[in-house]
């Protein structure tokens, strides 16, 4: 476990270094990167032996192949965050760990900020909020099991094997740190996971907030009439349901990095006031070119065409009515935010509020930092 002070961009140099995972489970040695360590950020490359291209076998989930990368990537650090940090592989259960850093811990009265990613991302992606969110309390980021640089190990098959899965090494962890209550923040499948943890564990969470939450709402029945697929799109939907959702940039091997900076030029320009090049693409295409073993369980908790096996809808009414709920939408979202009011309904006794947040889409976190930090700080507050 190392610790820094961020202040300006000398610093980050320092804690932005590589650093390969020490103890690593025989199934993923070959498969960790050799950076992302302070946000998860940083460098950008993984480091293997061998020649640039040659072909190795990363992903082994439904015969998937990538390639290994050698020469490094130009590097410039980006602008630092002004907060005490930590850094630490978190041991749990069946020798796994879970990437964690850890802000402001020195702020003991406050209760803690638990952040929960997206599907393909990692704590790097939290890299414009943990300056703001961690002036007044303590904020902890977690990659969640089988994403990022936590451990990759196989999942349970079962839709609900696997979300127990998720869920139990989240508290795993919770109690590896000692901590007692927290605030919890998912997004996107981080928030469905979030969702799950306070079902099952909810003395545990003071405050429930859902950002772009997926897996809530049930798939309808007249799903397909309503918004009609093309005939050839169900045919390579058909085709394609065996692999894992980012199989094709696995199997593009050296193509995959040019093929993430194609399809979503809009991750450099949501985080352009902090790296000036491809960082944050970069970390993307690194975090999710491992071992599929986050991925595939989501594939596993997923019906055609990206609905969850078990809508949350369908069960957050049993939630415990003392647990406040606040949902983030972003107003540009191709994301449905009616969640929040039917929360709202099928909670009628209980604090639920919507949000939605003016000017940005799915990644609200990322487009509209300055306005996403506040709001979260006002619920954080509303707490103690």
């Amino acid at each position: 476990m190392t610790q820094g002070h961020v202040r300006g961009r000398a610093p980050v140099a320092r804690v932005l270094k590589d650093s390969r995972p020490r103890a690593a489970a025989p199934a993923q040695s070959a498969c960790q990167p050799a950076c992302l360590v302070a946000y998860g950020l940083g460098r950008g490359w993984v480091i293997f032996s061998g020649t640039p291209g040659a072909p190795a076998r990363l992903g082994r989930a439904r015969g998937e192949r990538t390639w290994q990368r050698k020469r490094p990537i130009l590097w410039r650090p980006p602008r630092g965050v002004p907060c005490p940090y930590k850094k630490e592989s978190v041991c749990i259960s069946s020798g796994n760990k879970i990437w964690t850093l850890k802000f402001s811990q020195d702020i003991a009265h406050k209760t803690p900020l638990v952040l929960l990613h997206g599907f393909g991302g990692g704590v790097g992606l939290w890299a414009l909020n943990f300056g703001d969110l961690c002036e007044n309390r303590p904020v902890y980021a977690l990659d969640l099991l089988g994403f990022g640089r936590s451990s990759r190990p196989p999942f349970g098959s079962d839709a609900v094997e696997a979300e127990d899965q998720f869920v139990d090494t989240i508290e795993e962890w919770r109690c590896a740190l000692s901590l007692d209550a927290v605030i919890l923040l998912g997004h996107n499948l981080g928030g469905f996971l979030a969702a799950a943890y306070s079902l099952k564990y909810p003395s545990r969470v003071k405050h429930l907030i859902l950002v772009e939450p997926w897996g809530f709402p049930e798939r309808p029945d007249n799903a397909d009439q309503d918004r009609p697929i093309p005939v050839w799109i169900k045919a390579l939907g058909a085709v394609l349901t065996p692999f894992n959702p980012l199989a094709g940039l696995r199997i593009a091997g050296p193509f995959g990095l040019s093929l993430v900076q194609r399809l979503r030029p809009d991750f450099k320009r949501k985080y352009a006031s902090m790296f000036e090049d491809d960082t944050v693409t970069e970390y993307i295409y690194h975090c999710n070119v491992q071992t599929p073993s986050g991925e595939t369980a989501f594939r596993n908790m997923t019906i055609p065409y990206g609905w969850a096996k078990r809508p949350m809808l369908l069960r957050i009414g049993k939630m415990d009515p003392d647990i406040p709920i606040s949902v983030i939408y972003g107003a540009r979202s191709c994301i449905d935010g009616n969640s929040g009011h039917t929360i709202q309904s099928l909670r009628p006794h209980s604090y639920v509020k919507t949000i939605a947040i003016l000017g940005a889409g799915h990644y609200v976190y990322a487009d509209q930092p300055e306005e996403f930090n506040q709001k979260v700080k006002e619920i954080c507050d509303s707490v103690d």
